[in-house]
């Protein structure tokens, strides 16, 4: 069985109607996780900590949709040969 990974990640946006970051630099990585709903119970006491701050938003990545297995190799693996 495929591994499914989450990446938990947020920070404070320029504008809480877009999804742009105010510093990148002081992005919160959370962590990874080995299902969703570990993930989501990071995301949720995440987003709970920050709950009084408008700008904060915290987010759930799935990455293991970034990355097809069956693949013989990625673009981006293909421009270093």
């Amino acid at each position: 069985m495929a591994q499914r990974l989450h990446l938990v990640f947020g920070g404070e946006l320029v504008d809480p109607s877009k999804n742009v970051f105010r510093d990148v630099d002081e992005i919160d990585i959370v962590g990874i996780f080995p299902d969703y709903d570990s993930a989501y119970d990071a995301w949720k006491s995440a987003a709970q900590r920050t709950v009084d701050n408008a700008h904060m938003r915290y987010y759930i990545a799935h990455l293991h949709r970034l990355r097809d297995e069956e693949a013989a190799a990625s673009s981006t693996e293909e421009l270093g040969n």
